[in-house]
């Protein structure tokens, strides 16, 4: 009788191991993508407060101070290409291109101009957004990457707010 509730917990933690295991991630989170390049020389890094920006002198209407008042920080991270950076361009720019394929990313619009192509990403619902990623690329001078974090951002203020600033 123990040999088969012996046999009954190993099973159990061989299932559990399984489970563990087959949930774990293989791609990169975009908050780990900035934590991991944050001091990579290649990178220029900024964590930005909301109210650094001194946004509260400019002049908003309600709405717009409504959306402003949900911002709380940005994060910057970007990539200045050389000519003796071009395979590490490559290398993380598809990287970040891989981590913005996750379906969590709705894409709110895409830009391109003729500085470069980029993409206006968030997390959240339509509704209240908590994060947006903003992903501009150059060929020629190299990407940032912008993150918006904010609680129950409105993606329509959002967008008031950006065409006030």
């Amino acid at each position: 009788m123990k040999r088969i509730y012996d046999l009954k917990a190993w099973m159990f933690a061989a299932l559990g191991l399984l489970m563990l295991l087959g949930s774990c991630s293989s791609t990169q989170s975009l908050q780990e993508y900035y934590v991991d390049n944050a001091e990579n020389p290649n990178f220029l890094s900024l964590d930005v407060p909301a109210s650094i920006l001194k946004l509260d002198q400019v002049e908003l209407d309600e709405t717009e101070r409504e959306a402003l008042g949900s911002l709380r920080k940005l994060n910057i991270l970007a990539f200045r290409k050389t000519e003796t950076k071009q395979d590490a361009y490559d290398e993380e720019s598809a990287k970040v291109k891989a981590i913005l394929k996750n379906p969590d990313f709705k894409e709110l619009m895409k830009l391109n101009t003729q500085y470069g192509k980029g993409v206006v990403k968030y997390l959240g619902s339509e509704d209240a957004i908590d994060e947006v990623v903003i992903f501009g690329d150059s060929r020629d001078k190299g990407f940032a990457l912008v993150r918006v974090l904010g609680k129950k951002m409105n993606p329509a203020h959002f967008m008031q707010v950006m065409q006030a600033i």
